[in-house]
């Protein structure tokens, strides 16, 4: 049975979710089988695609909450909040 859960973290101040932070975050989103989003306040995206992670325009700062559900899903939200976590200016 696949597994559901959900992981909060916040973007470094003056990161935004841009194109370079934000393609890292869709790279690592796409070594995981599970199905990722990402939201921030009340809009969500695909964790897997660039054009909504973008989309989505979340400044420095911001809490996103990070969902995953699949047989990886507790290795994908490790992962990805390790990504959000070494972004640097």
């Amino acid at each position: 049975m696949p597994v559901s859960s959900d992981l909060t973290v916040t973007l470094p101040e003056g990161i935004a979710l841009h194109a370079r932070p934000a393609g890292a975050f869709v790279k690592t989103a796409l070594r995981f089988q599970s199905r990722l989003t990402v939201a921030a306040g009340d809009k969500a995206a695909d964790a897997k695609s660039i054009l909504a992670v973008l989309a989505l325009g979340v400044p420095g700062g911001t809490m996103l909450q990070l969902t995953a559900e699949g047989d990886d899903a507790s290795a994908a939200l490790d992962a990805l909040a390790a990504c959000v976590r070494n972004f640097s200016e």
